[in-house]
């Protein structure tokens, strides 16, 4: 998922660019809605900005997390099935909660990188979302709510990399030449 994630962090970063223009646009033609959007699509168009960029991650990777909870749901193997330290069955809820409450603090965290792209209520909403998922996480296969949990540690240290412009290739080089 990370050339796809990249691609929305970019188009997330683009769109924050335009919030000044897009405030501009809607003060001008706040009489006139059919105008204001045909404006607001010649400011995508120019710029080259996908308004729905931001999204197409989250799309494709809830394909992935049903497909991974039924297979959790369902698999008899691993059913009791030691993981690592209380984990002993990834085929059930996490019996103390820990996994789930990381999760929203990294949902959090990841929420804290994402450049805001709408109006203050929007941003707020989107901080009430972390708790959400993490209190649906709360009855969820363990083994799904690990693999959410990856996924969003790397996505964070990915999202940090993108906002300092550091390119990880770039690090590994630097680190063999010294």
């Amino acid at each position: 998922m990370h050339p796809l994630t990249k691609k929305s962090m970019q188009s997330m970063k683009a769109m924050q660019k335009l919030q000044p223009k897009l405030k501009e646009l809607r003060e001008k033609f706040k009489d006139n809605r059919e105008r204001l959007n045909m404006e607001t699509m010649n400011l995508f168009k120019t710029h080259k900005v996908n308004p729905m960029g931001g999204c197409l991650p989250m799309l494709l990777q809830m394909p992935i997390y049903f497909a991974l909870y039924k297979v959790l749901f369902t698999a008899t193997e691993l059913y009791h099935a030691p993981f690592f330290g209380p984990y002993q069955d990834l085929s059930a809820p996490d019996p103390y909660f820990v996994l789930p409450i990381l999760l929203g603090i990294m949902m959090v965290l990841q929420q804290k990188l994402t450049p805001t792209a709408g109006d203050p209520s929007q941003a707020k909403m989107m901080m009430i979302m972390p708790i959400m998922f993490s209190g649906f996480m709360l009855f969820l296969p363990v083994g799904l709510v690990v693999y959410i949990f990856v996924n969003t540690v790397m996505t964070v240290v990915q999202q940090y990399f993108h906002h300092r412009d550091i390119n990880l290739f770039d690090l590994i080089k630097a680190k063999k030449a010294s």
